[in-house]
């Protein structure tokens, strides 16, 4: 368990921050935009959580947790992403989320448009957390690119935006409080 004593430690005043290897690295860092953007997605997600209750909260709770567990994994640079001796995240998590969003989407009405953010303030605020997961991914994506990251945590982050989408949906009395797009509308 961590345990913080300290807030403030002026390591960063400098412009770096250390990875869990002790590495110290910019803050403008690839890998520190990655875990960067996964922690303002877990913050989204909190503000979501003001208007959920139940198996809902429940599950985002979860995910919460994940996402910290994902922002370890990608602040231990190496390439050694099966050994337990590192957080990483897992497969089961990526499953998990699969068999979460099928279960969810079978109880939708089925899309017959594109749908603009909104509905619910839950469904909107989801839709605001899935935004931010997609540039989480982006974030992550441009990282491979220049070093290796777990591929099960690309996984992960895009299972999430899809999973928020179709929660979004759920919330929207199974998308039938979905605001749909009615292209040229405005022409």
């Amino acid at each position: 368990m961590v345990k913080l004593t300290k807030i403030y430690t002026r390591g960063g005043d400098t412009g770096k921050t250390s990875l869990v290897s002790g590495d110290r690295v910019l803050k403008s860092a690839p890998r520190v935009a990655a875990y960067g953007s996964v922690d303002e997605t877990n913050a989204t997600i909190g503000l979501v959580r003001l208007h959920t209750n139940g198996d809902v909260d429940e599950a985002l709770s979860r995910i919460q947790n994940d996402l910290f567990d994902l922002g370890a994994d990608l602040a231990t640079p190496g390439d050694d992403f099966e050994t337990t001796s590192n957080l990483r995240i897992v497969e089961a998590q990526v499953v998990r989320l699969e068999q979460e969003i099928d279960a969810i989407n079978e109880q939708l009405n089925p899309l017959t448009s594109f749908i603009l953010p909104g509905g619910s303030p839950a469904a909107a605020a989801l839709h605001l957390s899935r935004t931010v997961s997609r540039r989480a991914e982006r974030d992550m994506v441009a990282l491979a690119e220049v070093e290796p990251i777990n591929p099960a945590a690309i996984r992960y982050i895009n299972r999430l935006s899809d999973y928020l989408f179709v929660l979004a949906r759920h919330l929207n009395d199974y998308g039938s409080k979905d605001v749909l797009w009615i292209p040229g509308a405005n022409r």
